[in-house]
């Protein structure tokens, strides 16, 4: 195993640890509850954004077109890991409020099973509020990343 395989594998396993005992709604409720505690849109907006600056910058070679969201203003990707028979998701974005979206949806589905993704209802998303913080076409793009988890959670692992 080289040093690189050995550090992929520690922070997989690292973020195995925070997702035990978690569900798809727990993650999201987090987010939700820590959204709502700030005093306006504004804040919010710069709040994601914010997220997405601290978020893990994914590695070039994993910048992929497979990996790509399609739909997205900015170049954004999603890729899955599948660790036993869960789905664990790296993200990232050229833009910062793009990649603070993927990076909070790939919390939210990391750590589930592919059908406990495809049998989340994804109106629970509208606690987020995400309607009123984004432009519509960066609903789109939200829309798109759904649909980029989606698609892995029905791939064969």
């Amino acid at each position: 195993m080289t040093s690189r395989q050995r550090q992929i594998g520690s922070v997989l396993t690292a973020r195995i640890q925070n997702y035990i005992n978690m569900t798809i709604h727990t993650r999201l409720q987090k987010y939700v509850d820590t959204l709502n505690l700030l005093p306006d849109n504004q804040d919010k907006f710069l709040w994601i954004m914010d997220f997405g600056k601290k978020s893990k910058e994914l590695n070039e070679s994993l910048k992929l077109k497979e990996f790509e969201v399609p739909g997205c203003q900015s170049q954004t990707w999603l890729v899955p890991h599948f660790i036993d028979d869960k789905i664990y998701f790296s993200a990232d974005s050229a833009a910062l409020i793009s990649k603070g979206m993927v990076c909070l949806l790939a919390d939210v589905f990391s750590g589930s099973t592919g059908n406990e993704i495809t049998s989340f209802d994804t109106n629970e998303l509208k606690d987020l509020n995400l309607s009123v913080l984004l432009t519509p076409g960066r609903n789109n793009g939200v829309h798109s990343m759904l649909n980029k988890i989606q698609y892995y959670a029905k791939a064969p692992s």
